[in-house]
C-alpha cells in the first residue's frame, strides 16, 4: 500500500510542476499576443522558476529515497539542466531581453513540458500498476 502512496505523491509533484510550466507558457503567449507587459510578464515567470526547480529536486530525491532508480535517472538530465541554467545565472527572465529571446523562452519550457509530461505518463502508469498488484 505504501507503493501506491509514494505513486501517487510522485504524480500530484509532477502535476505541480507542469502547471507551474503552463502558468509560465501561458505568460509568454500573453506577453507575445500583447495582453500583459513585459515586466509584468518577467516579473511572473521569475516568481516560478525556482520553485520549479526546487520542486523538481524534490521529485529526484524522492525518487532517489524510495529506490525508484530508472525514474530518478529519468529525472536526472532535467534536474542537470536546470542546475546548469541556476549557475551560469541564466534561470531568469531579463524584462530588458524577453522581446528578443521570447520564442528561445517558449521553445526551452515546451521541451520541459513535454519531459514532464512523459514522466507523468510514466509515474501514472506504474501507479495503476502498483495499485493492481495490490489488489490481488
Amino acid at each position: 500500500m505504501g507503493e501506491i502512496w509514494a505513486w501517487l505523491l510522485f504524480f500530484f509533484i509532477l502535476i505541480g510542476i507542469l502547471v507551474m510550466l503552463v502558468f509560465q507558457l501561458v505568460c509568454l503567449a500573453d506577453l507575445e499576443f500583447d495582453y500583459i507587459n513585459p515586466y509584468d510578464s518577467s516579473s511572473r515567470i521569475n516568481k516560478t522558476v525556482l520553485p520549479e526547480f526546487i520542486t523538481q529536486g524534490v521529485l529526484c530525491f524522492l525518487f532517489l529515497l524510495t529506490g525508484h532508480w530508472v525514474m530518478s535517472l529519468l529525472c536526472i538530465p532535467y534536474l542537470y539542466y536546470n542546475v546548469r541554467l541556476y549557475m551560469r545565472r541564466q534561470h531568469l527572465v531579463d524584462v530588458t531581453e524577453i522581446f528578443n529571446l521570447l520564442s528561445w523562452e517558449k521553445k526551452q519550457r515546451i521541451i520541459k513540458l513535454g519531459y514532464i509530461v512523459v514522466l507523468l505518463f510514466i509515474s501514472l502508469f506504474w501507479m495503476i500498476y502498483n495499485a493492481l498488484e495490490d489488489d490481488d
